[in-house]
C-alpha cells in the first residue's frame, strides 16, 4: 500500500506540473489559394495524443513544454487529398500561432485514421485509383495558372527598355503647346493680328501667351513688330 501511494502522489505531481507548465499552439489552416480549410483533421503527438477536426479552419492544442510535430490532412473516403506536417518547439506559457498551408497529396494514398473497412477494402482501393487521377489532375490545374501568372508577371519586364526607348523618343519631340492655335489665328486675321486680338480668342494668360509668341518669333514663323503700346505679329510664312 506504501509503495502504491507513492505511485498515486508521483502521477499527481506529473499531472499538476503538465498543467503548470502548459502552452496553447493554435492557428488557421489554408489551402494554396488562401482560402481556409475546413473540416481538416489535426493531430499533435502529445501524450497522449491529441486529435481534432478544425472547424472553420482553426485549430487549438493545450500542451506543456516540449518539441511536437503538428499534422493537418483533407481525407475523403479514406484518400490523403492534402496534407501538412510542422515542427514547433515550446519551452515556456504562452500562446503559440502556427499557420498550416495543405499542399496536394499524391504519394501517401491511403491514411490510417481508424477506420474499419471489412470486407470493402479491394472495392475501396479500386476506388481510390480514380480520387487519385483527380488529385493528380488537380495539381497540374495549381501548377498551369502557377505558370501563366508567373509568365504573365515577367513579359512585362522584358518589354521595359522598349517602353522606355519609346518614352524617351517622345519626350525629345518638340510640344506644340497651343502654337498650332495661335499661328491659325494670325492665319484668319490676314497674316497679321494684334497681341490683344490673339490675347482675346485664346484664353490664357499675357504672359503664356508673349512666351509663345517669342518661341514662334525664336523659330522665324512670325515677326513681332512694337506698334504704341501693343505688338503687332506678322506671320513670316504660310
Amino acid at each position: 500500500m506504501g509503495m502504491l501511494r507513492v505511485l498515486n502522489f508521483i502521477l499527481l505531481m506529473l499531472v499538476f506540473a503538465g498543467i503548470a507548465n502548459a502552452a496553447t499552439i493554435h492557428g488557421t489552416i489554408y489551402d494554396l489559394s488562401l482560402n481556409k480549410v475546413s473540416n481538416a483533421r489535426v493531430e499533435i503527438n502529445t501524450l497522449p495524443k491529441q486529435v481534432m477536426v478544425a472547424q472553420n479552419g482553426s485549430y487549438s492544442f493545450n500542451v506543456p513544454y516540449g518539441f511536437y510535430t503538428i499534422k493537418a490532412q483533407i481525407v475523403q473516403k479514406n484518400t490523403v487529398l492534402a496534407s501538412v506536417q510542422e515542427n514547433i518547439t515550446i519551452r515556456q506559457d504562452g500562446n503559440y500561432v502556427l499557420d498550416l498551408i495543405l499542399f496536394p497529396d499524391v504519394e501517401e494514398g491511403i491514411e490510417e485514421i481508424g477506420i474499419d473497412v471489412g470486407d470493402d477494402v479491394v472495392g475501396n482501393a479500386k476506388g481510390n485509383i480514380g480520387y487519385s487521377v483527380l488529385t493528380f489532375a488537380f495539381i497540374l490545374i495549381v501548377l498551369s495558372i502557377v505558370a501563366f501568372y508567373y509568365i504573365k508577371k515577367i513579359r512585362p519586364r522584358k518589354k521595359e527598355p522598349e517602353r522606355i526607348t519609346v518614352q524617351k523618343e517622345e519626350a525629345e519631340e518638340p510640344e506644340d503647346d497651343g502654337l498650332s492655335q495661335l499661328v491659325k489665328i494670325i492665319k484668319n486675321e490676314g497674316g497679321r493680328a494684334t497681341q490683344k486680338e490673339i490675347r482675346k480668342q485664346i484664353p490664357l494668360s499675357e504672359a503664356k501667351i508673349s512666351l509663345m509668341i517669342a518661341e514662334l518669333e525664336h523659330k522665324g514663323i512670325v515677326e513681332k513688330i512694337k506698334k504704341g503700346r501693343g505688338n503687332i505679329i506678322i506671320l513670316k510664312r504660310k
